[in-house]
């Protein structure tokens, strides 16, 4: 590691702080030493020419994830150390997504795993938050494994490129599936530092480890989205984290992603923090909340009140009962016959809002009748009501 443990030796950075120094060291070789001390000062620093001359910020500013939305981590995921390195505990599973979206644009980043096998990933055009069911978002995700996770025939640790939960790809050198594979195994194992350039352009993506393109798709949508760093069980570093914006062209409204709505998570994904009632049944898994048999209701610390939308998952069994979801004083039954709902072991989604006073629902997008009661001017708790053993995840929600 060099003197800077931001700065990678070789990396674009290093190689212009080096030359900025050869050339002061020049200067003062040739002229004499008032004036080539006049010209040294004259000189921009380091930092100012990295921006003005390539065009790339950086994403991260070593202290906090100002810039970025935490989708559905702990606090404790995601920190940074006394170099400015960005820390990722791998737990739970999940992600946080920059507050802007992106069309054209280069994406470069430094990344290690601290362990062997470790797994995690960097999505591309994303939606606002988590797909239905599932930690992560749509869109396209760019494979960053430890070496000893092994490579297969349906997947290497080498830098694979796939869309996910819905998002689509022509992958350049795939087998048979929506995946694309490197052409080279350029990857290094942990805790050596890999260097990834990620350029994306016209719903075309591109991917160079450590110097050399190796893995390509084309016909990518969304082709306009967020840009995400997925925790996924690995423990991880990342450094000098940026992006160069490319101008954007036209672009069809369905090849956008979903854009912020405002949506914030209830559940951190490593415990029940933030909520009550969960002393005897329930389980912190990740990012479900598993009920089992006899289990009581579940109910947010934080009260809501007002207009209001809100999202929550579920996955029944073949004995759940009709589980429930309370808010502003209106008990939700989610019966497992009604005809927008997916069959025992599929995830649903049920979507709601307030406004006005009025209840409007959905379930997997689809409308689904409310209860005759009319939402309650009190604040009250955020419900989950199991009648049975069932599994959620995905509880969000935002003021309208």
């Amino acid at each position: 590691m060099n003197g800077n443990p931001g700065i990678a030796p070789g990396s674009a950075i290093a190689n212009r702080r080096r030359l900025r120094s050869n050339a002061v060291m020049l200067t003062k070789r040739l002229l004499p030493n008032g004036l080539g001390l006049a010209l040294v000062l004259c000189l921009p620093s380091g930092r100012a020419q990295d921006a003005d001359t390539d065009g790339f910020r950086p994403l991260f500013n070593g202290k906090s994830l100002d810039g970025w939305v935490v989708v559905n981590t702990a606090p404790s995921t995601w920190s940074f150390n006394e170099e400015g390195l960005l820390v990722c505990t791998g737990k739970p599973i999940g992600e946080i997504r920059t507050e802007r979206m992106y069309q054209n644009f280069i994406l470069e980043l430094e990344w290690r795993h601290l362990k062997p096998k470790g797994n995690a990933g960097v999505f591309i055009w994303a939606d606002d938050i988590t797909a239905r069911g599932q930690p992560f978002h749509r869109g396209i995700e760019v494979q960053v494994l430890e070496n000893a996770y092994g490579n297969t025939q349906s997947h290497t640790t080498h830098g694979d490129i796939f869309p996910i939960h819905g998002a689509t790809m022509t992958p350049v050198n795939g087998h048979g599936g929506s995946r694309a594979f490197p052409t080279e195994e350029r990857s290094k194992p942990s805790p050596e530092w890999n260097h990834y350039r990620i350029e994306c352009r016209d719903g075309a993506i591109s991917l160079a480890v450590n110097g050399e393109v190796v893995t390509r798709g084309t016909d990518c949508v969304p082709r306009k989205g967020y840009v995400c760093l997925e925790s996924e069980g690995g423990v991880v570093n990342y450094r000098n984290v940026r992006l160069k914006e490319l101008p954007d062209t036209p672009i069809d409204p369905a090849h956008i992603a979903v854009a912020n709505r405002g949506f914030r998570c209830l559940y951190t994904g490593v415990d029940l923090s933030g909520w009550e009632g969960g002393d005897s049944g329930w389980k912190s898994n990740d990012w479900v909340l598993t009920a089992e048999t006899g289990a009581g209701p579940l109910r947010t610390l934080e009260t809501f009140t007002g207009d209001i939308g809100f999202i929550v998952d579920f996955r029944l069994k073949e004995n759940s009962g009709t589980p429930r979801v309370g808010i502003l004083g209106v008990v939700i039954p989610l019966d497992p016959g009604d005809d927008a709902m997916e069959p025992a072991g599929k995830w649903n989604r049920l979507e709601g809002e307030v406004r006005g006073g009025h209840l409007k629902l959905t379930v997997n997008g689809k409308p689904f009748a409310p209860p005759s009661d009319s939402p309650g001017q009190t604040a009250t708790p955020f419900v989950l009501q199991p009648d049975g053993p069932v599994d959620w995840a995905n509880p969000y929600v935002r003021k309208l």
